[in-house]
């Protein structure tokens, strides 16, 4: 989502070109809640929904880390003072973030409740901005590691990439542990916090064990700079030999995951419901920081880097796309629970709808490209606004 600009004059092209790919992924995924989700609770209409739905959704996972890590392989360690780097991400990330959260508390519910609440936290009709605060606390900590990184050697940042990748087996631990009796405690507007399945020095008055710290998105700014230090160009044999494989055994992980719990749920019997608790335990595997999506992720990443293509086709397109990929992101649920519902009601459900069995797939996929076609066009040309279009869409 950040702006090549910010390390150096020339365009890295296969961080372009994952920007685009990350932005389409997205939209895909939230094409795809429609078809499991009845607001928080679970709801899946017929075996087709699950079918394409968690396979769609699934592939389409490591689109948030892709974007963690586009922004650690452009911009860490940091190449300036660190008030440079923060106005700079103030005027590229905050205010956008603020105009369009304001925006989405005025437009989806009651806006008097909604405005005070941001003081706190992102308006819960609008979830995907939880992204924008995980982003924000990267950018913070990334001064501070910035030192490390520029004198920390392959070895090194292997083993700390090695720790990573074992906290992201931590939450299929937690699923074993609970044996399908999922424990939460759902506070206000339906926020989940897990009960008691304690590892390794969490407890009730502790909720940083030993791993907490080197868990969730940290892997991936590890892994963007891993890429930018270590990484050369590889040989394609070798990038396939290795990326495939991640790629399939993850999704495999992902997929497998969502649909045994879906299935668990109901008795293998349709329409399948279930509570926000549900919600959370069948979704366990599509978590940003679990093993399927890491590995979907790295493999994801390695084909890639392999991207040399910047003819017409990636100046014309894939460059302007790239640059508003931010504003895209922020306003593209104003727009796709619309299309999706209008599409839902000309070409119907499931197996029963115009289409037959790809009336899903085909609602899914054309919400996702006609949202993302459109916001880019709009993101573009708020970006083309003399003096102010920054500030709107990064």
């Amino acid at each position: 989502m950040m702006q090549q600009t910010d390390r150096n004059t020339e365009r890295e092209v296969w961080v372009d070109w994952l920007r685009v790919l990350a932005c389409l992924l997205v939209m895909v995924v939230h094409s795809s809640e429609p078809f499991y989700l009845d607001g928080y609770d679970t709801l899946i209409l017929t075996d087709a929904d699950l079918i394409w739905a968690s396979a769609i959704d699934s592939a389409s996972r490591m689109s948030v880390p892709l974007f963690v890590i586009a922004s650690s392989y452009l911009l860490f360690p940091l190449r300036y003072s660190v008030g440079e780097f923060f106005r700079r991400r103030a005027v590229r990330i905050l205010i956008p973030f603020f105009i369009w959260s304001v925006a989405y508390a005025l437009c989806y519910g009651n806006p008097t409740k909604n405005l005070p609440l941001l003081l706190l936290n992102f308006n819960f009709s609008a979830a995907h901005l939880w992204f924008i605060y995980m982003l924000i606390g990267i950018y913070i900590i990334m001064p501070l590691l910035s030192p490390w990184a520029k004198q920390v050697s392959r070895k090194e940042l292997r083993i700390y990439l090695v720790l990573w990748l074992i906290t992201t087996i931590l939450p299929l631990v937690r699923d074993i542990m609970t044996l399908g009796n999922v424990s939460y405690i759902t506070g206000s507007d339906y926020i989940p916090r897990q009960a008691d399945y304690p590892l390794w020095g969490e407890c009730s008055w502790n909720a940083y064990g030993t791993f907490y710290y080197i868990s969730g998105c940290i892997g991936y700014l590890f892994t963007g700079l891993y890429l930018r230090r270590f990484v050369g160009d590889m040989r394609w044999k070798k990038v396939l030999c290795i990326a495939l494989p991640l790629i399939l055994i993850g999704f495999a992980i992902i997929e497998g995951g969502f649909l045994l719990k879906s299935l668990a749920t109901s008795g293998s019997t349709f329409p399948i419901h279930g509570d926000w608790e549900t919600t959370i335990w069948i979704e366990t595997t599509w978590h940003n920081d679990s093993l399927g999506v890491a590995l979907m992720t790295l493999g994801t990443v390695m084909l890639l880097k392999k991207i040399k293509s910047d003819g017409k086709f990636y100046q014309m397109l894939i460059v302007p796309i790239s640059k508003a990929s931010y504003g895209m992101y922020l306003m593209h649920l104003m727009l796709l629970p619309v299309v999706c519902t209008a599409l839902r009601q000309a070409l119907g459900v499931g197996t029963e709808g115009k289409l037959g069995f790809m009336t899903t797939p085909t609602i899914i996929l054309s919400t996702a490209v006609f949202t993302f076609l459109l916001t880019a066009f709009v993101s573009i040309i708020i970006q083309r606004i003399p003096k102010i279009g920054k500030y709107l869409v990064g």
